[in-house]
């Protein structure tokens, strides 16, 4: 069974990677490090999570071109 992320990690994840094209890889450490520094997310936990999701949208993103 797969994870279920909550409407604010998939909102924030999508504005994200909208507003920084081409930043974000399919690297999770170095989403990571973006992630806090373009964000506002307070938490380790919450960054976290948004991270893993921008990296599975990256992946997605290019294993369909």
């Amino acid at each position: 069974m797969g994870n279920i992320r909550t409407s604010f990690v998939k909102r924030l994840a999508k504005e994200l990677i909208e507003t920084h094209k081409g930043v974000f890889t399919t690297d999770f450490e170095q989403n990571k490090k973006l992630v806090q520094e373009y964000s506002t997310v307070s938490t380790k936990h919450l960054r976290n999570k948004i991270a893993g999701y921008v990296t599975r949208l990256i992946r997605l993103e290019q294993t369909r071109e």
